[in-house]
């Protein structure tokens, strides 16, 4: 990755917290929200992908990176804040989010005015929000008594994030796979297992918060692209379909032998030339005249 082509940035979200993010590429811009297990600089090979015609701007959310911390009263009204304080910063009016960050996008869209595209994929939510609360509570349980490994085996499991194999495994051998990965981080600017962790606190509880509620995304008005893997599980074909089901009008897609991880770096199981080339016919194909 030529890292060297980006330009850091910040901006000060309502409450006071710095929101940094990378910029690359020109043209119309896009602002991409990664989801709950990772960063902005996950998606570094995507945006250089599409940095040929488009400028995108990678925030790091919360508890990452360029950014600042999570407060003790965070909601999802903060991160809508901190989306619109980087969307007025960069002039962008198209945004790809994924995961948990397609939550917050969803409810951007409904609150903010300046969104006419979004691409989301695999919005992440729970059946319903009694389990995600069944499961957030055994997740907030572990993390207090340091059990970090055992806690991400708890979040990947209820949410069926990894591949079949992986949610398909006792939680004591995924817990002691997932400690062996906590030891590395990879080369770069990613975040430690021990951010994503405590960062995955407040955004679980987000998730499972909106997992009774899709149907309120009916108002969006932006044109939107819903894409998801072939080799997603269950649960996250399941949430996509919930979606869509609020967005009639949506153009939903899925890309063979993807799965939820496909828009990170290629070193991290990630697929992003596939997920690129989507997403640059559909910001082509949608966009408003100004």
């Amino acid at each position: 990755m030529n890292a060297s082509i980006c330009t850091e940035l910040s901006v000060t979200s309502k409450d006071g917290t710095t929101i940094g993010y990378r910029r690359l590429g020109q043209g119309p811009g896009i602002v991409v929200v990664h989801g709950a297990m990772s960063s902005g600089y996950h998606h570094l090979q995507l945006a250089e992908a599409l940095s040929g015609d488009f400028t995108v701007h990678l925030m790091d959310r919360r508890g990452r990176g360029l950014s600042g911390p999570y407060r003790d009263d965070h909601d999802i009204r903060c991160d809508v804040e901190d989306l619109a304080a980087v969307l007025t910063a960069t002039g962008a009016r198209s945004v790809f989010a994924v995961s948990a960050g397609a939550l917050i996008a969803l409810q951007a869209a409904l609150t903010l005015p300046g969104i006419d595209q979004l691409a989301l994929y695999e919005p992440l939510l729970f059946p319903d929000r009694a389990t995600g609360a069944k499961v957030m509570a055994r997740y907030d349980r572990e993390l207090a008594q340091g059990k970090v490994a055992s806690a991400l085996a708890t979040a990947m499991k209820g949410a069926q994030l990894g591949p079949a194999f992986l949610n398909a495994m006792p939680h004591w051998l995924l817990t002691a796979m997932t400690k062996g990965m906590t030891s590395r981080t990879p080369e770069g600017d990613y975040p430690s297992f021990a951010e994503l962790a405590a960062a995955l606190h407040h955004e679980g509880h987000m998730i499972s918060e909106m997992s009774d509620g899709p149907h309120a995304f009916s108002d969006i008005r932006a044109s939107v692209l819903l894409i998801g893997g072939s080799n997603s599980s269950a649960l996250l074909k399941n949430a996509l379909a919930r979606v869509a089901q609020a967005l009639p009008g949506a153009r939903r897609v899925e890309l063979p032998g993807l799965d939820h991880s496909s828009s990170w770096n290629e070193e991290l199981r990630g697929c992003p030339e596939p997920v690129a080339r989507i997403l640059a016919e559909f910001f082509r194909a949608s966009a408003p005249d100004r």
